[in-house]
């Protein structure tokens, strides 16, 4: 057995009354259980549960937004096709949209990502804190035991084991001299295990952050791709007005009034860019891509439709740009955060509605409200009440239609915005 180990001995023997220079005692032994069973505990704690590695979400992640791509790239060569033949505008504007449904898809998508990753981040920090926490002990453990070690001098092993009164005894010390050295390379292994998870933590944040960064760059890149799309559209909008008003009469009225709250939001941020290219300087918005998961509901309720494309009544498809939550007429209807009242009045189909600005290009979108407790212009906080529920004479009973609106007019999915229940 080396020196250090042999110190180790003398370190725990001095540490009772009945410890000798060269001996050991029963109490000794004791107090050496104790000991090590407390060093023990605080060991390395294993994780609990196997779930899949950064490097395969990554992959995961990686794959369901190159399936949505493929999808929008197919539709984009459709386009292509169109424009080398004959062929109606209202094929040519469906494309479109079929294009912006799709890139609206990959924003969501990103945004989940996103939300995924910054939470990956936080829990990755704490881990990091804690082995580091757990190394500071081990390394305070040893270098205590090192001093002492080195106070009190060498200790060997035959000294011991020569100094036993009895057979019993020699067996007991020999037994006490292979557990301290079987503690104290315990104590280097676990000090190693530690400094290998350290590394592999801090590699896994890099990497998170990394891949944030990129996700945070594409969701940009995609807005821009939507805003360029719902331009081309406009435009194309603007020199068939004749041929689209057919297809205008064959909207449903919800779609009519989907319509025109786009046409409302993109008229707000038509005016809100106008401001800043006039420089103008925008108060801090209270609606970010940090909001992400955040959001507080505006009222609660059980979800009776989700945001995208759902089933419509006669066999029929409609497109939801918010979702619908259930509760009973009268529940008051809170402010998911900080803005200016945009717009409060009827919206036909959708009955009193209120449209909140929260500044930096995002709006929310609170309908089938009952009443309106706010005016157009006022300054609403976080929570405050808006109005509250009706629609009770709707094909889904009482209920609130809400919707999140983001830059360029762009409707975000309102589940990866609001707080997980």
């Amino acid at each position: 057995m080396n020196g250090v180990k042999l110190r180790s001995v003398e370190l725990e023997t001095v540490k009772r009354d009945g410890v000798r220079r060269n001996g050991v005692t029963q109490s000794s032994l004791t107090f050496f259980s104790l000991t090590f069973l407390n060093l023990t505990l605080f060991g390395l704690t294993p994780l609990v549960g196997q779930r899949p590695t950064f490097e395969q979400q990554m992959r995961d992640n990686q794959r369901r937004l190159e399936d949505i791509r493929r999808e929008r790239s197919a539709v984009e060569q459709e386009l292509e096709g169109l424009r080398t033949q004959a062929h109606s505008i209202t094929d040519e504007l469906a494309n479109l949209e079929h294009q912006k449904d799709a890139t609206n898809r990959i924003v969501n998508e990103l945004d989940r990502q996103i939300a995924a990753l910054s939470r990956q981040i936080d829990e990755t920090t704490v881990n990091l804190l804690l082995a580091q926490d757990a190394l500071a002990e081990k390394r305070a453990v040893l270098e205590r035991r090192l001093v002492d070690i080195y106070k009190r001098g060498p200790l060997y092993t035959y000294q011991v084991l020569l100094a036993a009164e009895s057979f019993g005894d020699l067996l007991s010390r020999y037994k006490y001299l292979f557990l301290v050295s079987r503690q104290d390379r315990l104590l280097t292994n676990d000090m190693t295990k530690l400094k290998n998870r350290i590394a592999r933590e801090r590699q896994v944040l890099v990497d998170t952050r990394d891949a944030l960064g990129r996700r945070k760059t594409e969701r940009t890149q995609e807005l821009d791709r939507f805003v360029t799309l719902a331009r081309e559209r406009e435009s194309r909008l603007q020199a068939t007005r004749r041929s689209l008003h057919e297809a205008q009469q064959r909207l449903s009225a919800t779609e009519r009034e989907e319509r025109r709250i786009s046409d409302l939001i993109a008229s707000l941020e038509r005016a809100r860019r106008e401001a800043e290219a006039r420089g103008a300087t925008p108060g801090a918005p209270a609606i970010t891509t940090a909001s992400l998961g955040q959001l507080d509901w505006p009222v609660d309720g059980r979800l009776l439709y989700q945001f995208g494309p759902a089933a419509g009544p006669g066999n029929t498809r409609i497109t939801w740009h918010g979702i619908g939550i259930g509760a009973a007429a009268g529940t008051p209807v809170h402010a998911v955060a900080a803005g200016t009242v945009a717009l409060v009045g009827n919206m036909g189909t959708y009955l009193t509605s209120v449209i909140v600005d929260h500044g930096g290009g995002y709006y929310t979108f609170y309908a089938y409200l009952d009443d309106a407790a706010v005016t157009k212009g006022e300054r609403v906080l976080r929570g405050q009440v808006i109005g509250h529920v009706g629609g009770a004479a709707s094909d889904q009973g009482a209920h609130l239609h809400f919707e999140l609106r983001g830059q360029g007019g762009i409707a975000l999915d309102p589940l990866n915005w609001l707080k997980r229940r």
